[in-house]
C-alpha cells in the first residue's frame, strides 16, 4: 500500500509511554500516525496537517484536551475531523462532556487502559 493513500490519525497525549503505545499500535494497523503532548501543539498540528482522525486525551499541559476540542469545534477547517477521547478519566467524565452544549459530544470515548479491539473497530468504522 503506498504511504500517501494511508489514513492519518493525530495522537494528542502527554505520557510518553502511552504515545509510543499509541503509534505503534495505529501504524502497525495501517495508519500514518502523527503525534502532539499537549492541546496547543494537537491543535496547530490538526491545522497543518488535517488528519483523517484525533484521539485526544483529557489532561495535558499547556492546553487541556477539552479546551482542544473545543477549539476544533469552533474552526470550519478542523471541526469535521472525528475525535477518540483516550483518557484515565472515568465514564461519569463521558456522561460530562455528552451534555455540554457548547460542542457536540465526541465520536468516541475510550478508557485507559484501552481496549484495542474496540479502539480499532471504532477508528475503522469512522475512517476506514
Amino acid at each position: 500500500m503506498e504511504e500517501k493513500s494511508l489514513k492519518t490519525i493525530l495522537v494528542v497525549e502527554d505520557e510518553p509511554d502511552v504515545v509510543s503505545y499509541l503509534v505503534t499500535f495505529f501504524t502497525t494497523n495501517g495508519y500514518n500516525v502523527v503525534s502532539a503532548t499537549d492541546g496547543k501543539k494537537g491543535y496547530e498540528k490538526a491545522k497543518a496537517n488535517h488528519p483523517d482522525l484525533i484521539t485526544l486525551d483529557i489532561l495535558m499541559p499547556e492546553e487541556s484536551g477539552v479546551r482542544m476540542y473545543r477549539n476544533l469545534h469552533d474552526d470550519p477547517t478542523t471541526n469535521e475531523i472525528p475525535v477518540i477521547m483516550i483518557t484515565g478519566y472515568r465514564s461519569d467524565f463521558k456522561k460530562f462532556i455528552e451534555t455540554r452544549k457548547q460542542v457536540s459530544p465526541p465520536a468516541g470515548y475510550f478508557e485507559k487502559p484501552i481496549d484495542r479491539d474496540a479502539v480499532l473497530e471504532k477508528v475503522k468504522e469512522l475512517i476506514g
